[in-house]
Formats: C-alpha cells, structure tokens, sequence
C-alpha cells in the first residue's frame, strides 16, 4: 500500500492474494473503453473523409484549369517547335519552367506552307457544342439524331481533326453553346 491506500502493483504484490475486480465494474470498463474509442475512430474516419474531399476536389480544379491551359496552348500555331528547358531553378519563390526558343528559324518559317487546314471540325462553330457534350461525356450515337437534325454531317463527330466545311452566313449566329434551340428543347421537354 502506498500513503494514500491503494494497492501497488509491483514484482513484490502476490497477485493470488489480490482479489479479483468485480465482473461488472470489469464490463464498464470494457463499454467505457469500446465506446470511447468507436467515437474517436468514427470521428477520425470523417476527419479523412472531409480531407480526401477537399483534396480530390483541388485535384479536379487543377486537372481542369491543365485542360484549359494545354487548350489554349494549342491554338497558338507556331508552338510546335518550343522545348522546355529542365534546368534546376533557384528557390527564388517561383518554380516555373523556363522556356526557351528552338535555335532554328527554319522550321517556323516553313510552317504557314505546311499549315494544316484552317479550321478542323472540332472548332467549328456549328459542331463545338457538339465536341463539348462528348467531353461531357454524353455518347457520340446519341448526339448523331441531334447532329442530323440541324442538318450536319453526323459523320464529322469521329474525325474531330478533319477539315472543317465551309462556312455558311448563319454559322456564325450558331456558335454559342446555350443557343436559343437548346433552350426550346429544354422547354419541350420539361
């Protein structure tokens, strides 16, 4: 017994004479403890759940504005040729990559006779809306009624890099992907 009463356990405490805990107070401590660490558990597991979340959704965020950016880097012509240099930056408090300007003028200035066509299918006016709701992920055997519809080729949607038609003077009216039909065939269908 130490000052205040209570037994020691230690090498010199006989454990046969030491009396056993109470079966009940041993089942409280049991649920107290059970109970105790689901709680911990159940909280920590949303505590991982709500990071993973907010981690896949900055992934998304990024992931979106990469497609943007390689998009847009893709419309600018001339790009082809431009390499990236992988040099170690100094912790300057940027890390982007330097870019540098191939050596040779040559191929660049080659590239208007070797030009591919003006515009492909993809980036026509009338078919864009149609690229981006495959992107979206809506099925190209679906979209085909629709294409055929509004008098379109519906064999343009497997060949995106094809040249595209010619323009006619109202395509240019149709380009916006929200366009006035869209909206009469959401109020057709409600």
């Amino acid at each position: 017994m130490d000052a205040d009463g209570l037994p020691l356990v230690g090498p010199g405490v006989d454990l046969s004479k030491v009396t056993a805990i109470h079966p009940k107070r041993m089942l409280a401590f049991l649920n107290h403890f059970i109970i105790h660490t689901t709680r911990f558990l159940n909280k920590f597991s949303c505590v991982c759940e709500q990071k993973l979340l907010n981690l896949n959704q900055r992934i998304q965020k990024l992931q979106v504005t990469m497609n943007i950016l390689e998009a847009k880097l893709a419309s600018i012509p001339g790009l082809e040729n431009v390499t990236v240099s992988e040099t170690p930056q100094p912790d300057a408090g940027t890390d982007l990559p330097e870019v540098t300007q191939p050596e040779e003028a040559g191929p660049i200035a080659e590239a208007p006779a070797e030009a591919p066509p003006s515009m492909t299918v993809s980036q026509h006016p009338r078919y864009i809306k149609f690229f981006k709701m495959i992107n979206m992920g809506v099925p190209i055997a679906a979209l085909r009624n629709k294409v055929q519809l509004e008098g379109l080729n519906p064999d343009l949607l497997d060949t995106p890099d094809a040249p595209a038609p010619p323009m006619t003077s109202g395509d240019s009216s149709d380009s916006t992907f929200g366009s006035e039909d869209d909206d009469s065939d959401d109020d057709e269908s409600s």
